[in-house]
């Protein structure tokens, strides 16, 4: 049975599992050292400094017991180990002591657990600390059969050990950090790639399922505007089966589009402007207030699915408006850093307070559950963006309502 499982702990929880087991260790060394060893040793200033180490062990649990630890939360916790050590080493023995090497624990634990400016501090704490034992060893001790080179050998030793860990040790636990963020995100991707996979499949077979009764419903439609032309039912119908069938068209050739990877390079003024045009078709109700302070005279890539994912971003807003009985949009467009940005704001009600930091955070990378559903339209939405490198974030307006911020990629820019 594991009772510590190191790969679900957080560095600080890591860290006062071994304090634990370091302090636990002191005071058993102290005891046999003074009394099955019978060393001469300051055994009671050595239990008060094991005392004071507990007490501010215990203390830190307390502190961080529901709070998060930062680096510097560490690197204060980490010198404060180099420090209760070394004051334990300098009454039993000093720089002589046999166990002074253990100094390089705290910068072991660092190198694997902090960047490299903490490591460094870490570091230079744990030499001068070896430093200040060593020169203040008494004169007679460092005389006594010329031992003064040896114990310069140890420093020396001990300065090399360090430089070692700091660098081969911090290089390889960044090397392993990165592999591991790099395979997380591989994954996720993947992952992200099997959604976008089974939705797509979904799509297709809802569209071949739906186009064989729409063309019996179009037979039937025809025979009837034969038959009674001027019926208003009958010709209440030709609209909605007209937009079915321009819908499924519009499918199945976006379908071949993705299919064979067609893109193109249009300037922001066609994009805004089949924009308008899309916004006009699918949501003829509707105005957008379009606020554009400068001429944007750059292109960007496109391919068949970007203006289908503004409009969901579009229609998102819209029912957000209607949840709050709003119907204004807004639509700032700018350009800033060789980046597009398109900001759409609503004035609903603002994203689902049921949903937490992180999975707003995350809103548009996975399909995330809330009470107006799963996400889907932002998800297909951002991986588009993000096909034609770009961007989309999710957030809240201070005053009111949400913000979808889109950033593309411009091609070239020459900005009035």
């Amino acid at each position: 049975m594991i009772l510590f499982d190191f790969k679900t702990m957080a560095v600080i929880q890591r860290l006062f599992l071994l304090r634990t087991l370091a302090i636990a260790i002191q005071l058993a060394t102290v005891l046999i050292v003074y009394y099955v060893m019978s060393l001469e040793i300051s055994l009671f200033p050595l239990l008060i400094v094991i005392v004071v180490e507990s007490v501010f062990h215990i203390f830190s649990i307390y502190i961080f017991k529901n709070r998060e630890a930062g680096n510097a939360a560490i690197v204060c916790q980490l010198i404060a180990d180099i420090i209760f050590l070394s004051i334990l080493l300098s009454l039993s023995g000093g720089a002589t002591n046999a166990f002074v090497s253990l100094l390089l624990l705290p910068i072991i634990i660092a190198a694997v657990s902090l960047p490299s400016r903490y490591l460094s501090i870490i570091s230079l704490s744990a030499i001068s600390s070896y430093s200040i034992l060593l020169f203040r060893m008494p004169e007679h001790t460092m005389h006594q059969m010329d031992m003064s080179n040896h114990f310069f050998a140890m420093w020396a030793n001990f300065l090399l050990s360090v430089l070692v860990v700091t660098i081969v040790v911090g290089a390889m636990a960044r090397i392993i950090t990165n592999r591991e963020q790099s395979i997380a995100k591989q994954r996720e991707e993947q992952l992200r790639s099997e959604q976008l996979l089974s939705l797509g499949l979904a799509s297709a077979q809802v569209t071949h399922q739906l186009a064989t009764p729409l063309a019996n419903i179009q037979l039937l439609f025809d025979e009837l505007l034969e038959d009674h032309p001027e019926h208003v039912a009958v010709q209440s119908m030709r609209h909605p089966l007209e937009q079915c069938r321009n819908q499924l068209g519009y499918f199945r050739n976006l379908a071949a589009s993705i299919r064979e990877g067609n893109t193109q390079n249009i300037t922001v003024d066609e994009l805004l402007e089949q924009f308008n045009d899309s916004l006009q078709l699918h949501f003829p109700e509707q105005s957008i207030d379009v606020i554009q302070n400068q001429e944007i005279h750059a292109s960007i890539h496109s391919d068949a699915m970007l203006i289908s994912a503004l409009l969901n971003l579009v229609q998102n807003a819209i029912r957000a408006n209607k949840e709050n009985n709003e119907k204004a949009l807004t639509l700032t467009v700018y350009c800033c850093q060789q980046y597009l940005h398109l900001v759409l704001r609503d004035f609903g009600t603002g994203i689902d307070s049921n949903i937490t930091k992180a999975q707003q955070d995350s809103l548009g990378e996975k399909l995330v559950e809330s009470s107006n559903g799963l996400g889907m339209a932002i998800l297909l939405s951002n991986t588009t963006f993000n096909r034609l490198q770009g961007s989309l974030k999710i957030s809240n307006h201070p005053v009111k309502g949400s913000l979808a911020h889109v950033k593309l990629a411009l091609l070239s820019s020459s900005n009035n």
